[in-house]
């Protein structure tokens, strides 16, 4: 009889996903402090060091990626890159980076892309497509957490709140996210997720096997240590 995969196996496995995490999490916070070490003042750090702490990264490491992007602990080489592209079917990709060799990373999203059905479009090719929004999920599964969520998201300067399956999305401008995230958690709602991200005008329908490489093909993507997020307009069935 075949033996399931070790405790030590999959402890392993975990650890090298929360590496990833932390690897990703700490160029975040490293990019965000060149623009001012001090959170109270710049939003995209503060939102960098709450997600560090959802992932129970330690206040030293946050520190430290604090330092060394505000140049008081050494230089810091890494650079933002966003390539714009097209997967399986067209779909429409945005892929962010940070880097510290762009050779490298352009070339392994080149790779990613074409094993997929897909190619590197030009700058701007499909970035009007998305646009920018704060989105904070909500699990609202139990009998009238839907009803509260939306008051008060609407309450708090939110533009529009949609439901599916229990999961309630709620969407605000970029400039108000802080505003909103604030309000939301005062009023007893903690997000499953929350971010400013690109996201899409319009989601356009593909087939079953369209979706299978568009998933496959985002798990590549996001394997890669260089890629930050991943964004596409399609609309994955579920």
């Amino acid at each position: 009889m075949g033996r399931g995969p070790s405790i030590e196996g999959r402890k392993n496995a975990e650890d090298a996903k929360r590496a990833k995490v932390f690897t990703k999490l700490i160029r975040e916070i490293t990019i965000a402090a060149r623009t001012g070490a001090d959170p109270s003042v710049n939003a995209r750090l503060r939102s960098g060091i709450d997600k560090a702490l959802s992932a129970n990264m330690t206040k030293d490491t946050i520190e430290r990626a604090i330092k060394r992007g505000s140049g008081a602990d050494g230089a810091d080489n890494m650079q933002e890159l966003r390539y714009e592209g097209y997967g399986p079917s067209g779909v429409a990709l945005i892929i962010d980076t940070m880097t510290d060799n762009t050779q490298r990373t352009v070339a392994d999203v080149r790779h990613a892309l074409s094993k997929h059905g897909g190619n590197l479009g030009t700058s701007g090719s499909v970035a009007f497509q998305f646009h920018r929004v704060g989105e904070l999920v909500f699990d609202t599964a139990k009998p009238g957490a839907e009803d509260k969520l939306l008051e008060a998201a609407l309450d708090a300067g939110a533009d529009d709140v949609q439901t599916d399956s229990g999961l309630s999305t709620v969407l605000c401008s970029q400039e108000s996210f802080e505003t909103v995230k604030k309000a939301l958690a005062g009023a007893g709602f903690k997000p499953l997720r929350a971010d400013v991200v690109m996201r899409p005008e319009n989601r356009v329908a593909v087939s079953a096997e369209v979706a299978e490489t568009l998933r496959d093909l985002i798990d590549w993507l996001e394997g890669l240590d260089d890629v930050q997020e991943v964004y596409h307009n399609a609309a994955l069935p579920a």
